[in-house]
């Protein structure tokens, strides 16, 4: 007996109808109707303008800032959803907010992500769909499915056409900004061929009067062109740090890229005046007119979240998808 194909109706929190509207597009849906108002206290009130009864849902919300606001909302659009019976609520959640917060550091301190899970669970999600999320232990806080996309392969296929030569010419280098990014850059020094690997280690000088930071190269950037990566990009502090100690130590050029552009203040401004030359982002997160400037390019990762989704509705392989998207 041939399995039954139930109908998609995707839906949209309120800063993400752009993202979502991508999605759509490249699935050939509309984007289903769903009004959200505030009451004068502040509350959020959600009504589903739609029949979703049967059918498989899709919201997309990505729990950026505000990230109290749209959270909130999500779970209110889920219980709404479930309400209503659909067969099916899946979350598409491009950026996964508070997952910096992942485990305890010190006594008496939450584990907030765990906290959002079960949140979320608890709502009614059937499954979540994310990418690059800032702990990959944080798959292990859901009981429910949870498809986890990277952003990496997107972003080297930007260096792979626009750095084309240094790539030819073996002059181009990865960087990890920390050590704790070490795999994260080993990674995507593979989506490039393997060129070659530094780190900045950042450590604290106790013998230097008022020097309380220093940044040291492991790794050969002489000469280079460098590709700093990164998960996250939020002030953008140690980003720049990095591009700087990478120029004093002899880089040609320096590049950034991170699938999460956060931009917290005064991020947009130390980018301005640093020594990066482009930051490549992806669109998990939106970025406003304010803080578009020549320096950041945003790549969309919209089509790939919509791959996903097509071969999660139909029962198809997700793990072909990062193997022919790491092949692109």
């Amino acid at each position: 007996m041939s399995a039954v194909i139930r109908e998609v109706k995707i839906f949209s929190g309120r800063d993400s109808r752009e993202f979502a509207q991508s999605i759509c597009s490249n699935l050939g849906v509309p984007l289903a109707t769903v009004k959200t108002k505030r009451f004068a206290d502040g509350e959020i009130s959600v009504s589903i303008e739609e029949s979703v009864r049967g059918t498989d849902v899709y919201v997309v919300q990505p729990t950026c800032k505000p990230a109290n606001e749209h959270l909130m909302e999500l779970l209110i659009m889920v219980d709404a959803l479930r309400r209503a019976s659909a067969h099916h609520v899946n979350l598409v959640i491009p950026y996964f907010g508070y997952a910096r917060q992942d485990r305890k550091t010190k006594a008496r301190e939450p584990i907030t992500a765990k906290l959002v899970a079960n949140l979320i669970e608890k709502a009614g999600a059937d499954r979540v769909i994310t990418a690059d999320l800032h702990a990959g232990q944080i798959q292990g806080f859901f009981d429910i499915p949870l498809d986890h996309l990277m952003g990496g392969p997107l972003l080297a296929s930007y260096f792979r056409e626009n750095l084309s030569g240094d790539l030819k010419d073996d002059a181009l280098t990865v960087v990890s900004p920390d050590i704790g990014g070490v795999a994260r850059a080993r990674t995507f020094a593979g989506y490039l061929g393997d060129p070659g690997l530094a780190i900045v280690d950042k450590w604290r000088s106790h013998e230097v009067a008022n020097v309380c930071e220093v940044m040291d190269i492991i790794g050969n950037v002489d000469g280079k062109t460098c590709i700093l990566v990164d998960d996250i990009i939020d002030t953008a502090g140690t980003m720049v740090k990095a591009a700087a100690a990478l120029k004093e130590r002899g880089a040609k050029r320096v590049y950034a890229c991170a699938t999460h552009g956060i931009l917290s203040d005064p991020a947009v401004d130390r980018l301005k005046t640093s020594e990066i030359e482009e930051l490549i982002l992806t669109d998990t997160i939106p970025l406003p007119e304010e803080k578009k400037i020549d320096k950041i390019k945003v790549l969309s990762i919209a089509p790939l979240f919509a791959e996903a989704m097509r071969r999660i509705h139909l029962d198809q392989s997700i793990d072909t998808l990062f193997s022919a998207n790491g092949k692109n």
